[in-house]
């Protein structure tokens, strides 16, 4: 009797080879993902489609929010709760899993592939923070785990399953060439949570707006961003792509930008203050066009007479 089962994918070499290496153990394997701002489903679905695997795709961004707030586990070495976001990710998909009726929930880890987060003992915090105990499939290091109910059901061949464990990866590349898996990115990488500039960013955003506007968490990823000395924060856009995004976003701000040269668009989240507004009028003339030519900046909001020096603002940028 055939065992079915979701398996998640990042399109990475890993969690395409599990799903070959449980396909060969008997196993109906349907992929699952999740993306967020902080992370991408592209390169799962490009993995799915090439190894011909169909792909459930899940909005992720709410949990991981929740788990920036409040991470039961910690942090990694930025503002990233890898533990927590995983195990949430693997309880997601148990929910899927119980849905569907299917028998199991797989990951592409390799024990200690990850010194931090792929140890017996975290691979053990998660297993047992998603609720899905005995019931998580870990095809690629399976021999050196405890046996799963599949196993022990006899819905999923053991002796299929594999024993990796460490960082080298040769005998990744070897199963890349039996099973022909060729489109993969490099195993670094891929979650701006990990990035130490991201990172701060983002605690800046959690302690003065918060991440309940997911409009703001979204555009986390692009512009400049300043933080005035009274708490104010400005989202200034580097090039046309940007000024029209924060155009679209009028709702969640005010808006301060050129009308008579190139120039950035700001987006001042909340309801600023003439005053403050002022401010952030000078700071739009002081990265337009026109200020380098020493000429008058007009914004939305009046004209904004040279010259006025970015130094001035340097102090409150985050980068």
């Amino acid at each position: 009797m055939k065992s079915k089962g979701l398996s998640l994918m990042s399109g990475g070499l890993d969690s395409q080879l599990a799903v070959k290496v449980l396909q060969e153990a008997g196993a109906e394997v349907e992929g699952v993902c999740f993306e967020t701002p902080f992370f991408s489903s592209a390169a799962a679905r490009r993995a799915a489609a090439a190894i011909g695997v169909k792909l459930h795709v899940i909005d992720f961004t709410d949990d991981e929010c929740r788990l920036i707030e409040d991470p039961p586990h910690g942090f990694g070495g930025a503002m990233n709760p890898c533990i927590d976001c995983h195990a949430t990710m693997i309880k997601r998909a148990g929910e899927m899993m119980a849905s569907l009726g299917y028998d199991f929930v797989a990951t592409g880890e390799v024990l200690n592939q990850r010194p931090m987060s792929q140890n017996r003992q975290a691979l053990g915090v998660v297993e047992k923070t998603s609720g899905l105990v005995g019931r998580l499939v870990r095809p690629l290091c399976a021999q050196l785990l405890e046996p799963t109910i599949p196993e022990l059901e006899g819905k999923l061949d053991r002796t299929k399953l594999l024993g990796l464990s460490g960082r080298r990866r040769e005998s990744q590349f070897e199963l890349a060439r039996k099973y022909g898996v060729v489109d993969y990115p490099s195993p670094a990488g891929g979650c701006k949570l990990t990035e130490k500039g991201f990172g701060r960013r983002l605690k800046d955003l959690l302690e003065h707006e918060g991440l309940g506007n997911r409009k703001l968490v979204e555009l986390l990823t692009i512009a400049r961003r300043f933080r005035f000395a009274d708490g104010t924060g400005v989202i200034l856009g580097r090039d046309a792509r940007e000024n029209t995004i924060l155009k679209d976003c009028r709702e969640h701000g005010a808006l301060v930008y050129t009308v008579n040269c190139p120039g950035p668009t700001a987006l001042v989240p909340g309801r600023p203050s003439g005053e403050t507004l002022s401010r952030v009028s000078a700071l739009v003339a002081a990265w337009s066009k026109y200020n380098r030519l020493k000429e008058s900046v007009l914004t939305n909001i009046g004209s904004v007479p040279p010259p006025y020096d970015r130094t001035p603002f340097l102090s409150d940028q985050i980068l």
